[in-house]
């Protein structure tokens, strides 16, 4: 938190950028958008590209005020080399997740950098894990406790379908920024090994219930 990086400005300009011009262009959103039968047919690019518009000012206000409040956590940590892995991978991730649930569904549509923010998200809980964060911007949470409880209800939102809300890029967002960041401060698991094994819990309960295929 703080004052914004150079490489967090320039993701945040990204975004907005791209954003309203897909706001102005309805034919660039239409092409640049998460779409199965799009991809199918050979759009793989939108797998990246969704990444960088958004539904309106609202969805991209909260995706980029969630970045503001993370990014240098990571930063700090990791360098802007790390965040910027952690971030690009966090985005592919998500989709890919999102695409292997909805594969067979060619209409599934999808727009956000809410899989990409979640890795940045995941990866600062992570790297401090008894930062106090603020439940509805007022109840104040440890990290960890949020990272596991926001899991678990991503897990029950992709299997009752609730909402207009891509959970399932969330989820592959966290759990890139989960693996990303581990593999690149491979400290963390001297310095805050239960807290890895916590994060993991909701992982393994998401691939254990994918396959019983219950979700």
């Amino acid at each position: 938190m703080g004052d914004l990086s150079l490489i967090t400005i320039f993701i945040i300009a990204v975004n907005v950028l791209i954003s309203f011009k897909g706001f102005k262009d309805r034919a660039f959103f239409e092409k640049y958008k998460f779409n199965v039968g799009d991809i199918k047919a050979g759009a793989k690019y939108q797998i990246f590209s969704s990444g960088f518009l958004h539904v309106d000012t609202s969805h991209l206000f909260v995706n980029m005020l969630t970045l503001y409040f993370f990014a240098n956590v990571v930063i700090n940590y990791l360098g802007s080399i790390g965040f910027i892995i952690v971030y690009l991978a966090s985005l592919i991730l998500g989709n890919l997740l999102s695409y292997f649930f909805h594969k067979n569904d060619l209409n599934y549509t999808a727009v956000g950098a809410s899989g990409a923010v979640m890795g940045i998200l995941y990866s600062a809980i992570l790297l401090r894990p008894n930062m106090m964060l603020g439940l509805f911007f007022i109840i104040p949470v440890p990290a960890y406790v949020f990272g596991i409880g926001y899991l678990l209800y991503t897990i029950y939102g992709m299997k009752k379908r609730l909402g207009n809300i891509g959970h399932d890029a969330h989820f592959g967002g966290a759990v890139g920024g989960f693996v990303l960041t581990l593999v690149l401060a491979p400290w963390i698991f001297e310095q805050h090994l239960l807290m890895v094994i916590l994060l993991a819990i909701p992982i393994l309960i998401l691939f254990v219930l994918q396959k019983a295929g219950k979700i």
